[in-house]
């Protein structure tokens, strides 16, 4: 990796976004092309700021400073992708959302800005989401994902509603749908016949990557 690249990686990486625009035109200057730079510094600088948090070296806040320092470098760049042609640049739209009687929002954030940052268009309900808008917003933004979030375990039964509501529609098919929070479970996900489950932004970013890359 060049210099200019190895620089933005560990901007990226240790949440470094002041002054990244600069790094950013130095990495263009240098010949790399805008394709380059996000995937082989500001991808990998967000992977890592993963990994570590993964690890335990790094808490929310460090995620929360790595997904800003890359979506700072990304709009220098996105002109430039769509010229290069790169249509992998976009992951996919996820609908996100608090479930109905939960409003506990700062996981759900912090899910929505990685996601964002990893090149997902993202449609954000906020919180206390009844079941059915899950549905209707994900119809009408031709959304790839469904994420239903919920801090609370009497709130959890509502994620299982907006499955149902899938189905009644005829519309399980067209969306993957991963459930996530802190009472949330892979045998919970399981029962309500969702596709997956994530505990965390990093896990759950990965899942989705997985889901839209298949």
């Amino acid at each position: 990796m060049s210099q200019a690249l190895s620089r933005l990686h560990d901007a990226v990486c240790n949440g470094s976004f002041r002054g990244i625009e600069g790094l950013v035109q130095e990495a263009l200057d240098a010949g790399h092309t805008a394709l380059q730079i996000l995937n082989l510094a500001l991808a990998k600088g967000l992977e890592e700021a993963g990994a570590r948090f993964e690890r335990g070296e790094y808490f929310l806040p460090n995620l929360m400073m790595a997904a800003k320092a890359m979506s700072t470098a990304m709009a220098v760049i996105q002109g430039r992708l769509a010229t290069e042609g790169a249509a992998q640049v976009s992951g996919g739209t996820f609908v996100i959302g608090t479930i109905q009687g939960d409003i506990h929002s700062i996981g759900k954030e912090i899910v929505a800005a990685m996601l964002e940052a990893s090149g997902f268009r993202v449609i954000d309900l906020g919180v206390d989401v009844k079941p059915h808008l899950f549905v209707e917003r994900a119809v009408e933004h031709s959304a790839d994902i469904i994420g239903i979030s919920a801090l609370m375990t009497t709130t959890m039964t509502h994620q299982q509603k907006v499955i149902e509501i899938l189905k009644e529609r005829g519309l399980r098919d067209r969306f993957k749908v991963i459930v996530g929070g802190a009472p949330v479970t892979a045998s919970w996900a399981q029962r309500i016949g969702a596709d997956d489950f994530a505990t965390d932004a990093v896990s759950g970013v990965r899942k989705a990557r997985r889901f839209v890359e298949r």
